[in-house]
């Protein structure tokens, strides 16, 4: 199982001219060495040969395995194969997603000697608040930044799956940003609400005299986005007819404008979003199967804020940041606690509506729970009930007496079955029975 000592060198020399960290561990996690490159930044000063990778990376006295983490040596040690995860690792800047890929390297006789670390530094998307762009470390943040980063250096078709507010668009963006055609435009498109003719003359562009009112040729967002990325937000709302339009347009690559008799090429990666459940919309036939298949190459579920409440607190810190400026803001102890036992029908963009409406209405330097409700917040007067409305009294009355007026007042606002109306009351459909017959009044059924 030994490797030729003077391979190790040549091994060792080859990795310090490449771009990104490497190591290169035994099989009991020791680091035998490092480039340059993984000692600028996850060194921090300290020395490295003969050091366990998972103390440099995660500060763990156990491989990852053994502490709730996936580990990419064990299961290559298990495979004999390559494996990829993203995790978060200390870096200078503290804690950053990191993609790593563990690769065996044999020796002369074919069996495991070592194995090659890769790391790649996720740039696109903080585990701190930041000013900008994706936050999250919650296991379902992870589990889609690892998807994303597998994908984003192919050509395929993404389809980002989610509720409305979950950051699909930033997603898309990310999948632009670390993918092959970074330098190529991003061209955004919201097909919600488009009729044919614009659906038309805003993907495809128009010549001059198409239309009235068509004064000058107008270049398409298909045009645009050649050599970039194409994203088509809500393309659960196309209607039927066009999607004819569209799978023409992915399938061949060629489009013609509005009134046009060229036929074009455009060459641009296709990444596709919807809060619509397209499966379904497909087996209704609301949706067509074959543009649905061409879409949906990698599909990726974009999770609701429900399904990474722990990333509350950051992601508030990340709005704070972004919408208080050098104001020097900060959240309260009982206000994060107050987020964090919120509903949000709205996702992550109710979430940042409303650190930024209590940004406005806090006047110090730190938020409090009373500042998401507006209301509250400025101290506005209860208005007073209408005399038509409200149960009035206008002088003291017997508590018998008083009891039947305000059956007889409850009756007439609200209404509804007997068991509902004691519900309301919280009393017994019995007791609110002979209540209601002791005051005279008919009993709802």
């Amino acid at each position: 199982m030994s490797f030729p000592a003077k391979s190790l060198p040549e091994l060792l020399s080859f990795l310090d001219g490449q771009a990104e960290p490497r190591i290169v561990i035994d099989a009991d996690f020791r680091i035998v060495a490092a480039n340059r490159a993984y000692s600028r930044e996850f060194a921090q000063g300290r020395p490295l040969a003969g050091r366990h990778c998972y103390e440099v990376s995660h500060h763990f006295t156990v491989p990852c395995d053994q502490a709730g983490e996936s580990c990419p040596l064990r299961m290559s040690q298990e495979s004999a194969q390559a494996h990829r995860v993203l995790h978060l690792h200390h870096t200078p800047r503290g804690e950053e997603h990191v993609d790593v890929e563990t690769t065996p390297i044999r020796n002369q006789q074919g069996d495991i000697a070592y194995f090659v670390e890769t790391l790649r530094v996720v740039k696109h998307a903080s585990s701190l608040p930041a000013a900008a762009g994706l936050v999250g470390r919650s296991p379902s943040f992870n589990r889609m930044l690892a998807l994303v980063m597998r994908v984003a250096p192919t050509d395929a078709a993404v389809l980002l799956l989610g509720e409305t507010g979950t950051g699909k668009e930033l997603v898309a963006q990310l999948l632009h940003e670390a993918g092959k055609r970074a330098a190529g435009p991003f061209v955004a498109v919201d097909c919600s609400g488009l009729t044919e003719s614009l659906f038309e003359s805003e993907l495809f562009g128009y010549e001059k005299g198409a239309f009235t009112g068509a004064n000058h040729r107008k270049i398409g967002l298909v045009e645009s986005a050649s050599g970039g990325t194409l994203f088509l937000d809500e393309v659960g709302d196309i209607p039927l007819p066009l999607q004819v339009k569209l799978l023409r347009l992915l399938e061949t690559g060629t489009y013609r404008r509005v009134g046009g008799v060229e036929t074009l090429r455009s060459d641009f990666r296709l990444v596709c979003a919807t809060h619509r459940e397209l499966q379904a919309m497909v087996e209704r036939e609301s949706f067509r199967r074959d543009l649905y298949h061409r879409i949906s190459t990698f599909p990726i579920a974009v999770p609701s804020l429900a399904e990474r409440v722990e990333d509350i607190p950051l992601l508030a810190d990340s709005f704070v940041k972004r919408v208080a400026g050098e104001r020097g803001l900060r959240l309260s102890a009982a206000a994060r606690a107050a987020l964090r036992q919120r509903r949000y029908s709205g996702n992550i963009r109710e979430l940042r509506n409303l650190i930024e409406r209590a940004s406005i209405l806090a006047d110090g330097d730190e938020i409090a729970p009373a500042h998401f409700d507006m209301d509250a917040a400025i101290d506005l007067p209860t208005p007073p009930a209408s005399a038509g409305s409200a149960f009035v009294v206008e002088e003291p009355l017997a508590l018998d007496e008083l009891e039947k007026r305000y059956l007889g007042w409850v009756l007439q606002k609200f209404g509804g079955d007997r068991k509902s109306l004691a519900a309301r009351l919280k009393v017994g459909t019995r007791t609110l029975y002979r209540k209601l017959q002791s005051a005279g009044r008919p009993a709802p059924r």
